[in-house]
């Protein structure tokens, strides 16, 4: 009997009492279960040949896995971009330096009674409105109550008549005769005065308008 369509044997190929002739597998059988199963017939059928057909398919896909990352070696991924911050989060962020808390050493006023002890060294006699001082230095024209910063750098005076007070950078060599000023305090050894008591101090380079008085 002829094979008909479809794949069927043909009854005159079979040996008389020996076993049925197998189907070809289907032409439309395709991808890797296709190949699988035309290998294991390739190689007799048995479970030797399936298992050898596995290990070629098994090894097949690790060279494919292997060839498709040695072409992506190249490709740079772009790392995952942060989480921008919400609109809240923004308006409540600070803005600027950190606040800094200054507390104001107190001014020590001294009488001038005849001599004053220089934290530099020697004294500092006053005479009638005039300070001299063991260097030589000399200051006129301010009042009987003066005053050292904690290290000695500035000598400050009162103006007469309390209009105001005068300062004098000892390191710099530079006076500042401030009208209408009063000294309140010192921070980090710099002088910070007001307009009158209870106004907020301001130091003496904003008094000034200078950026430079911290300096040297």
């Amino acid at each position: 009997m002829a094979a008909g369509a479809g794949g069927e044997c043909r009854a005159a190929a079979a040996p008389a009492g020996g076993p049925p002739c197998r189907a070809d597998p289907p032409r439309h059988a395709l991808g890797l279960p296709g190949v699988l199963f035309a290998l294991q017939r390739a190689w007799g059928g048995d479970a030797f040949a399936l298992g050898a057909a596995l290990l070629g398919a098994l090894a097949g896909y690790t060279l494919l896995a292997g060839l498709e990352a040695w072409l992506d070696r190249g490709v740079r991924r772009a790392p995952p971009a942060a989480p921008s911050a919400e609109w809240p989060e923004l308006a409540m962020a600070p803005i600027g330096p950190p606040a800094e808390i200054i507390e104001l050493q107190p001014v020590q006023w001294l009488a001038a009674a005849g001599e004053l002890p220089d934290p530099l060294g020697g004294h500092v006699v006053y005479r009638t409105g005039c300070y001299r001082f063991a260097a030589g230095n000399r200051i006129d024209d301010v009042g009987p109550q003066a005053a050292f910063s904690p290290c000695g750098r500035w000598f400050a005076a009162r103006l007469r008549r309390d209009r105001g007070v005068l300062l004098w950078d000892r390191r710099r060599e530079r006076q500042h005769w401030l009208h209408g000023w009063q000294l309140v305090g010192w921070h980090r050894e710099q002088p910070w005065l007001a307009r009158r008591e209870g106004d907020m101090p301001l130091a003496l380079s904003a008094v000034l308008g200078e950026d430079d008085v911290d300096g040297a």
